[in-house]
């Protein structure tokens, strides 16, 4: 009869390899002991090893930006220090947290010993890495300096993954005011509601306007509910698929967003951010200025603003320098801007003036969300204030209204 294989747990190490160097990972092994022996034979002498704790909500698995940003740092850390490419990756992927990245760097390392350049094997993720960083990767191994270009592409992806995270900061706030609101106000018309209404029809008498209206609200949620939650539920499904989809509705809305009062002035900065720091990074790294200008327009995160970026690259593929062509779209680049880029091309340092360009606005930008955040916390308070005591008041008029009688 055949021995059942024995199961394999996950164990995170910490070790020095031949060199002297610190590493730590974590593999997967039937037994503490196999695991040293395996270390030992890859020439890692192991100082401590433990058994990875289980996560107890699974732990998030999907890659994200702020785990390129991680790698791309780690990259120019270790490259920088004078640890090879293939060992860097190595060293990465087995210290790694979540599988799916484990397994994409992993896969790199695989392509880059096989002979393949970074840039070719980062083609092969193009969820994870966009054009641009293909782009600054091939020009730091092309000009010899990669770690330099990792650094470069390391602080752009900090730069853009932290303003990323403060406009989504922002709008979670409205969102979340909508939600909670709409989630007491059903609670109370499906749950509390009827019980004053049976309480109500003991009473013979007629009701007050504002609270006849609020009964038949309640009814209407007892009856439909399933019907207003599912609508609810398939609209949002709707609008974001529409959003991803066609590009008329998104250009529409992207169009709109720029006007609402106060986000809309946060939406144009933090563009006007993206695209300055993203094209003073590219710039900074030798790229032609046409060929960069295509991969801003994808960055700004606005589609306004990257047909304008596109128009640009038009205009300078002609000849036309960029303040010039940027003069035209004057609704979207504030003049503070325009004067930075044409001072920059007038001293030959359009990557540093683009730098601080992206610097200021990335600042307006986190001053304007830190505003928001203290202005709607109250405001929260104040509308469910308002939505819970416009329905008691709705159920109290009638006992009052007794109450005089009496």
């Amino acid at each position: 009869m055949a021995q059942k294989a024995l199961s394999k747990s996950i164990f995170v190490w910490e070790g020095v390899d031949r060199k002297g160097i610190r590493i730590k990972g974590e593999n997967e092994a039937q037994s503490e002991a196999l695991l040293k022996s395996q270390l030992r034979r890859e020439g890692i002498n192991p100082t401590k090893i433990r058994k990875k704790a289980k996560s107890l909500f699974g732990g998030g698995k999907k890659i994200d930006g702020k785990d390129i940003a991680v790698l791309a740092r780690q990259l120019a850390t270790m490259m920088s220090s004078g640890v090879p490419l293939v060992q860097s990756l190595d060293i990465i992927a087995q210290g790694h947290e979540k599988p799916a990245m484990q397994k994409m760097v992993f896969g790199l390392k695989g392509d880059v010993e096989g002979g393949n350049t970074l840039a070719d094997a980062l083609t092969k993720y193009p969820d994870q890495f966009d054009e641009l960083f293909v782009n600054l990767v091939q020009a730091g191994e092309q000009s010899g300096s990669l770690e330099n270009l990792l650094d470069k592409i390391a602080t752009y992806k900090e730069k853009t993954e932290a303003i990323k995270a403060k406009i989504k900061k922002a709008m979670m706030y409205p969102a979340a005011v909508v939600s909670v609101a709409f989630i007491v106000t059903a609670i109370l018309l499906i749950f509390v509601v009827p019980q004053f209404q049976k309480l109500f029809d003991g009473f013979g008498a007629s009701l007050p306007a504002f609270t006849l209206f609020v009964i038949h609200l309640s009814k209407l949620f007892q009856q439909w509910w399933w019907v207003i939650f599912t609508g609810i539920g398939v609209g949002i499904w709707a609008f974001a698929r529409a959003y991803k989809r066609s590009y008329a509705f998104h250009r529409l809305i992207d169009g709109w967003t720029l006007h609402v009062p106060i986000f809309g002035t946060l939406a144009s900065k933090s563009a006007i951010a993206r695209f300055a720091r993203t094209l003073s990074t590219m710039f900074a790294a030798g790229v032609p200025l046409v060929e960069a200008l295509e991969s801003v327009a994808g960055a700004t995160g606005n589609v306004h603003y990257a047909e304008a970026t596109m128009k640009m690259r038009e205009d300078t593929a002609s000849g036309t320098q960029l303040r010039q062509s940027m003069r035209q779209f004057t609704h979207l680049f504030p003049n503070m801007s325009l004067q930075m880029v044409a001072i920059g091309e007038e001293s030959g340092a359009l990557d540093n003036m683009l730098a601080k360009v992206a610097d200021f606005y990335e600042e307006e930008v986190d001053v304007m969300v830190d505003g928001l955040s203290t202005l709607l916390e109250p405001l929260i308070m104040v509308i469910l204030g308002v939505i819970v005591g416009g329905l008691v008041i709705a159920m109290y008029l009638p006992i009052f209204n007794l109450g005089k009688v009496v």
